[in-house]
C-alpha cells in the first residue's frame, strides 16, 4: 500500500486548502445560518475541482474533503461528486457520460443522494417491459424523510430495494425539478429537504453492484470528512489549551489536558489511514467493502469521541452555542449517523465476511 499522494492530487489538495481557508471562514459560516456558501461553491467550480476528482480518484476527493472539513465548509462537494460524478463515471452508460458529466464537472449541475442508512428507499416503481430492475427508464414514487443538500441538487441518486435478489438495489437518477421538495434542518447544517415521489420520471444507473460500489464510495468519501471535521476540532482544542491559563500555567500543561488530546489525535489518524486505505482499494481496482465498513466503523465511533473531546477540551466556552467548536461537534454527530453508525456497519460487515466465507467453501 502506498498512501503517498500523486503530484495531481497533492496539487489538488492544496488548491481546495487554500479555498476552503480563505472563504469559509467562522464569520462567513454564521452569515450562511443553515444554507449553503453559493460564493465558496462558485470558486471551487472555477478552480476545477469538482471535475479533477475524475483524474484523481476516490483517494484524491478523500484529501480534498479533509481540507473541507477542516472548516466544515458549507458546500455540497462530497455529495455532488459521490453521488454524481464519480456514480456517472464509473456506471453511467456511454450517453449518460456524455450528457451527464459536463454539468457535474463544471458544477453548474449538482448532484445528491438518498442513501438511508439501512436497507434502501421502499418506493413504487415502474419500468419499461421487462420489469423496473431491468428497464432503463420508469417512474418512483414514494418518500424519503431527509437527503442531505437537496435544496442545492438538481439531481438526486435514489437507491431503490429491489425484491429480486433479496436484499439488492438499484439505482435511479431523479430529476429535482420532477419531484417535490421541503427543507428539512438536520444536526448539521446540511441544505437537507425531504424528498417526495409522485410518478417521478427516472432513469436507472448501472447494473447489479453499482449500489454497492456507490454506497462503499460514500462511505468511504464522508470518512474522510469526518477525518478533516476532527482534525479541525483538535487543532482549535489544542490551541485554544495553549492560550487558556489556570493557576498561572496553560492548561495545555496538565497531564489530563495532554492524554485527551493524544487520544483524540490517535482517533484522528485511526479515521484518516483507514479512509486512505479503502479509497486506495478501490482506485487500484481491488476489492474494498469490508474496507469502506472500516472507514465508516472509524468515522462513526472515533469521530463523535473527537468531537466531544474538542468541546470538552474548550471547558465551558464549549457549551455556547455560538462557538466555532461547537459547529465541528454538529457535523462530528452527524456524520457519526450518516451512512450507518459504528454497531450498524459492524453488523453489516459480519454479515459480508460471512458470506464471503460461505462463497469460499462453495
Amino acid at each position: 500500500m502506498d498512501f503517498t499522494p500523486t503530484e495531481e492530487q497533492a496539487s489538488a489538495r492544496d488548491l481546495a486548502g487554500e479555498i476552503f481557508g480563505d472563504l469559509s471562514t467562522p464569520e462567513r459560516l454564521a452569515a450562511a445560518g443553515t444554507g449553503s456558501d453559493a460564493e465558496l461553491w462558485k470558486a471551487l467550480c472555477a478552480a476545477g475541482l469538482p471535475g479533477a476528482v475524475e483524474d484523481v480518484g476516490l483517494l484524491g476527493l478523500v484529501l480534498l474533503l479533509e481540507e473541507q472539513g477542516r472548516v466544515t465548509a458549507q458546500v455540497p462537494f462530497a455529495a455532488s461528486c459521490v453521488y454524481g460524478l464519480l456514480a456517472v463515471a464509473a456506471h453511467g452508460t456511454d450517453e449518460q457520460r456524455e450528457r451527464l458529466l459536463p454539468g457535474l464537472r463544471d458544477g453548474t449541475a449538482v448532484a445528491t443522494g438518498a442513501f438511508p442508512a439501512r436497507g434502501g428507499v421502499v418506493v413504487a416503481a415502474e419500468g419499461e417491459p421487462g420489469g423496473v430492475a431491468v428497464a432503463a427508464k420508469g417512474t418512483l414514487t414514494g418518500e424519503v424523510p431527509w437527503v442531505p443538500w437537496l435544496r442545492d441538487a438538481t439531481e438526486v441518486l435514489v437507491a431503490v430495494r429491489e425484491p429480486e435478489p433479496p436484499g439488492g438495489h438499484s439505482l435511479w437518477r431523479v430529476r429535482v425539478a420532477d419531484a417535490e421538495t421541503e427543507p428539512v434542518e438536520l444536526t448539521a447544517p446540511w441544505a437537507a429537504g425531504r424528498l417526495v415521489l409522485d410518478g417521478a420520471p427516472a432513469e436507472r444507473l448501472g447494473g447489479q453492484g453499482a449500489y454497492d460500489d456507490v454506497l462503499a464510495s460514500a462511505r468511504t468519501a464522508f470518512a474522510g470528512l469526518q477525518a478533516g471535521v476532527c482534525a479541525g476540532s483538535l487543532a482549535r482544542a489544542v490551541a485554544h489549551t495553549n492560550e487558556r491559563e489556570q493557576f498561572g500555567r496553560p492548561l495545555a500543561a496538565k497531564q489530563g489536558v495532554q492524554l485527551r488530546a493524544a487520544d483524540a489525535h490517535m482517533d484522528t489518524e485511526a479515521i484518516r489511514v483507514t479512509a486512505y486505505e479503502a479509497a486506495w482499494r478501490r482506485d487500484t481496482g481491488l476489492a474494498y467493502g469490508t474496507h469502506a465498513l472500516t472507514a465508516a466503523w472509524w468515522a462513526s465511533e472515533a469521530g463523535k469521541r473527537v468531537v466531544h473531546a474538542g468541546q470538552h477540551l474548550h471547558g465551558g466556552m464549549g457549551a455556547d452555542l455560538d462557538h466555532p467548536v461547537h459547529r465541528y461537534f454538529l457535523w462530528g454527530r452527524q456524520l457519526d449517523a450518516y451512512l450507518g453508525c459504528g454497531g450498524e456497519v459492524l453488523a453489516e460487515m459480519g454479515d459480508l465476511i460471512a458470506r464471503d466465507a460461505r462463497e469460499e467453501k462453495a
